[in-house]
């Protein structure tokens, strides 16, 4: 359970401390973009108050208390898995970045009322709309490594 913590405690530290950075100190929310390379990667600010891509968006409370509730039963769903069948270290790992990244959102939606995304990558010409932040990644990066890395379970 420590690499568990550790994982997950680094990734909600990199992506609230992120987030502080982007939204209060750059105050990317007054300026709305900043090109950090043209063409490829912007800070774009975007508060989403629903679920990846603005899925779900609710615009009330009622909407955000039970993203939240959803966000918290998931984190003690994997932290039990976790518990229960003892994975390995990629998949203790993985397990951080899910509770990590989960928590990192859901301390948004209690501070900001949404989830604070600013990361935009376009490549080639195509121009992608939507935001992220490191929550998400961490999410999405431990989602796929439960899913397609062998987690049978340690020694």
């Amino acid at each position: 359970m420590r690499i568990v913590f550790w994982a997950g405690f680094w990734v909600f530290l990199a992506d609230q401390l992120s987030k502080y950075l982007v939204v209060h100190f750059l105050d990317l929310q007054a300026l709305k973009e900043i090109d950090v390379i043209p063409g490829f990667v912007a800070f774009h600010m975007a508060w989403n108050d629903g679920i990846n891509f603005g899925l779900l968006s609710q615009g009330n409370t009622n909407g955000r208390w039970i993203l939240i509730g959803i966000a918290l039963v998931i984190c003690a769903g994997v932290l039990f898995w976790v518990h229960r069948e003892r994975p390995r270290r990629i998949g203790l790992i993985a397990a951080g970045f899910l509770v990590g990244g989960a928590l990192g959102n859901v301390v948004d939606r209690l501070l900001y009322g949404a989830v604070a995304d600013f990361m935009n990558v376009s490549c080639c010409g195509i121009v992608n709309p939507y935001a992220f932040n490191i929550a998400d990644v961490a999410i999405f990066v431990g989602a796929v490594m439960l899913v397609f890395l062998p987690a049978e379970k340690g020694t």
